[in-house]
């Protein structure tokens, strides 16, 4: 049966278009004082503090479906690979830019849509998102000039997050989303804190003596952090992955709006041009998906 209701699916991915910013804004104030494996494992540990009481209260319990406990661990270890090379990137980065050369994403995931999924991708769309890729390289062109080879960390981001959503969108259905970010908060928990056990380097300064301000931007971090996946999650379990790609083209300004208001940070010309070319991108596909959309299940249409 189709459960697919593309519009709330579409409100869902807006709503983590606007917290994942503020998230990572959180992390790139936290960059310089705070171990990546620290942010991690915050970000993760609360996650499940959160979660994990709440499918417990509820009598679901973490069985999983069969076949699924390697899907889940999957998704687990590129959500930690993602988060972990962005909150990199933004140690060099600004937050705008950033996710502007992320956004290479929306491409990657429509290929990944259509030939591991089986999922509908016309011409318009992809041509739509090679500009939105041309965008893409004017953002990297001056952030390499400035700071080398870290500019190119959300490439990878781009590509970690193209195949965590498709594995998300793989699984989402047979899972509640409330109980499938609880197991992978207990799972991203479980394995860093053995990574940080065998590597202590890795979380840098114990968080009791931190100052009480990056305690609290640290639990902000982690609330955040799984409640924009949250959405995320719900989102691809009521629209198809290829309609909610370039909607996550709208973290760009609000990216920007952020990193101004918090970091004075504003693109520079050529990354201005990239930023409004993926925009103007994403946003006809938006359009077009609106307007296919419309139309009646008998006439034809070219994606």
């Amino acid at each position: 049966m189709n459960t697919d209701r593309p519009f709330v699916g579409v409100m869902l991915m807006l709503a983590f278009c606007v917290l994942a910013p503020l998230a990572d804004s959180i992390a790139k104030l936290l960059g310089g004082s705070v171990a990546l494996g620290l942010l991690l494992s915050v970000r993760f540990g609360i996650q499940a503090v959160i979660l994990v009481p709440i499918v417990a209260l509820s009598g679901a319990g973490f069985r999983l479906p069969p076949g699924l406990l390697m899907w889940t661990l999957l998704r687990t270890l590129l959500h930690i690979a993602g988060i972990g090379l962005m909150f990199s990137a933004l140690r060099y980065l600004p937050l705008a830019d950033a996710l502007a050369i992320a956004f290479v994403m929306p491409f990657i995931m429509l290929i990944l849509g259509h030939f591991v999924m089986g999922e509908e991708v016309g011409i318009h769309r992809m041509l739509a998102c090679a500009v939105g890729f041309i965008g893409t390289l004017l953002v990297i062109q001056p952030n390499f000039v400035a700071v080398g080879a870290p500019a190119l960390l959300p490439l990878g981001v781009a590509v970690i997050f193209a195949l965590f959503m498709l594995v998300t969108r793989k699984i989402a259905r047979a899972l509640d989303p409330i109980k499938l970010q609880a197991i992978s908060g207990m799972q991203a928990t479980v394995l860093l804190v053995v990574v940080v056990m065998l590597r202590p380097d890795l979380a840098g300064s114990a968080p009791l003596v931190l100052a009480a301000s990056s305690l609290w931007l640290l639990a902000a971090l982690g609330l955040l952090g799984t409640m924009a996946h949250l959405f995320m999650t719900w989102s691809l379990r009521f629209a198809p992955a290829s309609t909610l790609a370039p909607m996550q083209y709208l973290e760009i300004p609000f990216g920007t709006a952020i990193g101004w208001l918090i970091f004075a940070d504003l693109p520079n010309g050529l990354a201005a041009i990239g930023i409004c070319i993926t925009v103007a991108a994403g946003l006809y596909i938006i359009l077009r998906e609106r307007r296919l959309a419309k139309q009646p299940e008998d006439a034809p249409a070219a994606a």
